[in-house]
């Protein structure tokens, strides 16, 4: 990384990362969750679960969109000797912060069954839609710009990517990297 070249993650890789653990964790979670009876008994507890995974799954692919549009419609493109991360590296950076995080959702989720049975598990799982449905817009807006949004990777260090430390995305055209836009394996 010589000539002041930064590390670069793919913005939608990043936001995609904690879809696929949150999805099997909750799809556990609620196989678990369903054999206490509970206090309120399993068919109240499975209507609350498809409610909480409704109301998961879209606020969190609906918050901060405007942030990621700013931060979209200011990147600068990204300089030659910038390097760029591969997505199976982002993947595991990802998954491995945060796996004490996924870890406690899981139990947490599993517990609240004793009180409401199933309804943890749902919501962990609408979370994980809701990555992967934001990731899919984020996927759009590269496709309609024609070009792949980029963070640097010490900047997005917590997973973040339009965190407080973030000053800005750097972009590259479509067929830049390993991942398509909206951060799926690009397929050879």
């Amino acid at each position: 990384m010589g000539r002041g070249g930064q590390s670069l993650a793919r913005v939608a890789v990043v936001v995609r990362a904690g879809a696929v653990p949150l999805w099997w964790l909750g799809v556990l979670a609620t196989g678990i969750g369903v054999l206490p009876p509970g206090l309120t008994g399993r068919r109240i507890g499975v209507w609350a679960g498809a409610a909480l995974f409704v109301v998961c799954a879209a606020v969190v692919a609906l918050v901060r969109r405007r942030r990621y549009s700013a931060w979209a419609d200011g990147a600068t493109r990204a300089g030659k000797f910038d390097f760029l991360q591969d997505r199976a590296v982002t993947l595991r950076n990802w998954r491995r912060a945060h796996r004490w995080w996924l870890l406690a959702g899981f139990l947490v989720a599993v517990g609240s069954s004793f009180a409401l049975p199933a309804a943890g598990g749902p919501a962990l799982a609408g979370a994980g839609v809701g990555l992967w449905l934001k990731s899919a817009w984020l996927g759009r807006r590269e496709r309609r710009d024609e070009a792949l949004l980029w963070v640097r990777t010490d900047w997005a260090g917590s997973g973040q990517p339009v965190g407080k430390r973030v000053k800005g995305y750097r972009t590259t055209g479509l067929g830049a990297g390993d991942a398509v836009p909206g951060g799926a394996r690009r397929r050879r």
